[in-house]
């Protein structure tokens, strides 16, 4: 374990300035508020909406934080921002983070709260065409941009699920031409994230109940979603800023499930151009693949069981050619999450 993410140092940090993260909001406005740049892991969409929602209904400043949200451009370029001080905290799809961590492990990154239970990735193909399963995918061609989450990760999938990655074929393209390959049959399948794969495929006229998708969680590789990152040195500096930031992160998150149509419609007040069925869809797919699962319903959000995180860290590591080296405790504290009944549905 990296010495500065000492786990006994950061909690009692952390429970050291939690009476001061739960002070009454005037209190806080009436000093300086601390500023806080917040990166998203894509453009301004459903799934992220509630975070933009929880800025524009003052969930941050109730915490006594002047929070910006960017958009990102995508969970592979997050973690290098965070890690080069143009953003203090930020979210990301975990797999690439742990990638990014395991290559770069002097990068003083840490995640420290994980909203995402389960992976959104999956290998897409025609319901109308031959694949039934992953293991039909041998012989066939997947299109997709190598720097895809979907693709990178495949050689995982492929071995959980028994399929010989050799014989799968790929197309490199970029990715405004991933779904085209398929809808036009010139790939047999594509993989990615269904929030952008099986949107961008419906809205080329190939609807879900014409899409075979194929979750990776669905056939032995249990990875989890999107997590939020900071550095140990922002962390340690700020450690009350970023217990605040994941208190109203939370009940952003929280009342954004509650409150769909109301979150959608303050990302389309902030973002004019935005398509309201389309995000409604998106962040509903979001919701209901990504963040809600029996596990969090038992256990509140960012709860994650040690051993499957473990196993899920040793799949990423392997997907990517890595010797297995990282533990959970080298990357993730929960020392400095929100009490569970602030984390919970």
């Amino acid at each position: 374990m990296h010495p500065d993410l000492s786990r006994r140092h950061l909690l009692a940090a952390g429970v050291a300035l939690g009476a001061a993260g739960l002070a009454a909001p005037h209190l806080a406005r009436a000093q300086t508020m601390p500023k806080l740049r917040f990166a998203l892991d894509w453009a301004k969409q459903g799934p992220n909406a509630y975070v933009t929602m929880g800025r524009e209904k003052g969930f941050f400043r109730d915490v006594g934080i002047d929070a910006t949200v960017d958009r990102g451009f995508g969970s592979g370029r997050v973690p290098v921002d965070i890690a080069a001080g143009a953003y203090e905290m930020g979210q990301a799809d975990i797999n690439p983070v742990i990638k990014f961590m395991a290559e770069n492990p002097n990068s003083g990154l840490v995640i420290t709260g994980i909203w995402g239970d389960r992976s959104l990735l999956c290998a897409v193909t025609r319901a109308d065409g031959g694949v039934r399963g992953p293991k039909d995918l041998e012989g066939k061609t997947l299109a997709a941009p190598e720097s895809d989450a979907g693709r990178q990760l495949f050689p995982a999938f492929a071995r959980a699920a028994g399929v010989d990655a050799a014989k799968v074929n790929w197309m490199s393209v970029s990715p405004e031409l991933r779904e085209p390959m398929l809808v036009q049959k010139r790939a047999d399948g594509v993989t990615g994230a269904i929030t952008s794969v099986g949107m961008s495929l419906k809205a080329l006229g190939l609807d879900f109940p014409q899409q075979r998708i194929m979750y990776y969680r669905d056939h032995g590789l249990d990875l989890l979603g999107t997590a939020y990152l900071t550095t140990r040195r922002f962390l340690e500096s700020n450690p009350e800023v970023v217990r605040n930031a994941q208190r109203a992160l939370f009940r952003s998150l929280i009342y954004a499930n509650k409150n769909r149509d109301e979150s959608i419609a303050m990302l389309k007040r902030a973002e004019p151009l935005t398509d309201v069925a389309i995000e409604t869809e998106r962040q509903a797919i979001s919701m209901e693949q990504q963040v809600i699962s029996d596990h969090v319903m038992r256990n509140g959000l960012s709860n994650p069981d040690r051993a499957r995180f473990q196993k899920a860290i040793e799949a990423v590591e392997g997907a990517y050619g890595m010797a297995p080296k990282l533990k959970v405790d080298d990357i993730y504290t929960d020392a400095f999450l929100p009490p569970v009944e602030e984390r919970r549905l």
